[in-house]
């Protein structure tokens, strides 16, 4: 995996790529959803996520800068493996398929909401869901974003790549238009 990493972050120069340290003991405490530790690392960042471990790794200039568990598409919407640059960055997006329906009274009739074949009731609305820090992979809706990750190790989107709030921030801040990513089974 290292020579093909090499190939995502370099031109010709051979490139030495730290590998990741082994995730900590557990010790009782909630596991953590993610480390990042980008501090003195320069270079164009890259992504790796791994669909199989629902975890993705980023590296810096090739030396690795962290990691995050994250929540791909679950049964009947995959992520789609392949190899990606970003193409488009949006702090604030929402979903045009996917939502919840609320009632009039704004009670929730439907969490998961598919704009082309739910309708809301009389006096209710559609909510399209929000995807902050949007990250666009794919011109066909999918991409990397802050959002629900409710069982860690588990898919549960509609194909997109799910990060935790607070690691989709910095992720954000970190890439460009351009960084390449990689999704693998």
């Amino acid at each position: 995996m290292g020579g093909c990493l090499v190939a995502l972050v370099s031109s010709c120069a051979p490139v030495e790529v730290a590998q990741p340290p082994p995730p900590p003991p557990t010790t009782g405490q909630a596991p953590s959803l993610y480390e990042w530790h980008p501090e003195g690392l320069s270079g164009q960042p890259s992504i790796v996520i791994d669909l199989q471990a629902q975890r993705a790794e980023v590296y810096i200039g090739g030396q690795y800068a962290g990691w995050t568990v994250v929540a791909t598409g679950k049964e009947g919407f995959g992520t789609p493996a392949g190899e990606y640059k970003i193409l488009e960055k949006v702090v604030d997006k929402h979903s045009t398929l996917y939502g919840r329906i609320v009632d009039a009274d704004g009670n929730t009739v439907n969490a998961d909401a598919d704009a082309r074949r739910h309708s809301p009731p009389a006096g209710g609305k559609f909510l399209y869901a929000p995807m902050p820090y949007w990250m666009r992979l794919t011109w066909r809706g999918i991409g990397m974003h802050a959002g629900p990750i409710p069982r860690p190790g588990s898919p549960a989107s509609h194909g997109c790549i799910r990060l935790p709030r607070a690691f989709a921030i910095q992720l954000y801040e970190t890439v460009r238009i351009g960084t390449p990513v990689r999704i693998t089974r």
